[in-house]
């Protein structure tokens, strides 16, 4: 159990880094998804990786 824990930690930590890093097109697109991560954290995760990804530029 407390390896599913820290694997579920581990992944929301990289979507928070994959969301600071990435670059957007528009000025509040970083800080909105930011929050969504936050405040949900399994539903911003897994938005973010379905649809988020895809907006953001590399």
């Amino acid at each position: 159990m407390f390896g599913l824990g820290f694997l579920g930690l581990a992944i929301y930590i990289f979507t928070i880094y994959d969301v600071v890093s990435s670059k957007f097109v528009g000025n509040n697109d970083k800080l909105v998804w930011v929050l969504i991560v936050i405040f949900l954290p399994l539903i911003g995760t897994i938005l973010w990786f379905l649809m988020g990804r895809k907006t953001a530029r590399r």
